[in-house]
Formats: structure tokens, C-alpha cells, sequence
């Protein structure tokens, strides 16, 4: 199982172990490696917020930034033939391949449940 959590403007990822019996989580987007853990739900969100709090202030009290700092530039690797077509399309509306995935990752974060719903499907297949 995998999930998140929100305290603040921080994010979680959620993970649980059937064979330990406790929940799992690491904070994410920031430059540290925090974890924390719980073993209820209650539990859980609790030990994510102390260890946020934790981490705020020690960054505060040692001057440093604790959020990751994304350069705007990432790889994406998909298969030749989607490659082919995506810069076809971007050919034919008069603009860079960079320029189509910048809309097409707009499209996904304001369609996140239809992206959901296909990542599903696409797990499906895959079983």
C-alpha cells in the first residue's frame, strides 16, 4: 500500500509492512533523507509532524534551505515510436517538443484523476 500525507507544505510518501505491522513514511521534495513511522493511522500522522517540525528547525537553526530545489530540467525516456509521434505533433503546431511536454504535463496536473484511472489501467495490462 502506498499513499501520502500533507502537514504544512510538506508531503509524505506512506508505505505499510504487513510483516513488521507499522507504517512507513519519508518526506518528500526536500534535500534531507526523513523518515518516520507509525503503528496506527493517529500514530502515523503524528511522528509526520514531529519529524517536520523537527527538520524545520533544524534547517532554521542551521541557515539552511530545506526544501529541494528542482532545476526546471528532467529526462524522459519513452519508447522510439512515442517519440516519433510526439514530434510529429510538435512539428505540425509549430513548436519544440519541449514545448508539447511542457503542455502535456499541464494537462496531467489538472487531469490528475484521468491520470490516475490510466495508470491503473496501464497497471492492469501489465498483470
Amino acid at each position: 500500500m502506498n499513499d501520502t500525507l500533507k502537514y504544512k507544505d510538506y508531503f509524505a510518501s506512506i508505505s505499510y509492512s504487513m510483516e513488521d505491522e507499522v507504517f512507513h513514511g519519508k518526506i518528500i521534495g526536500i534535500n534531507d533523507l526523513i523518515t518516520f513511522e507509525g503503528r496506527s493511522v493517529t500514530e502515523l500522522k503524528k511522528a509526520f509532524k514531529e519529524a517536520t517540525e523537527d527538520y524545520l528547525t533544524t534547517c532554521k537553526e542551521m541557515n539552511k534551505q530545506p526544501d529541494k530545489t528542482y532545476k526546471g530540467s528532467f529526462n524522459v525516456r519513452v519508447p522510439a515510436s512515442m517519440h516519433k509521434k510526439a514530434a510529429l505533433m510538435a512539428s505540425q503546431k509549430n513548436i519544440t517538443l519541449n514545448e508539447l511536454m511542457k503542455v502535456a504535463i499541464t494537462i496531467a496536473i489538472k487531469h490528475e484523476r484521468e491520470v490516475d484511472q490510466t495508470l491503473e489501467q496501464l497497471h492492469e495490462k501489465a498483470i
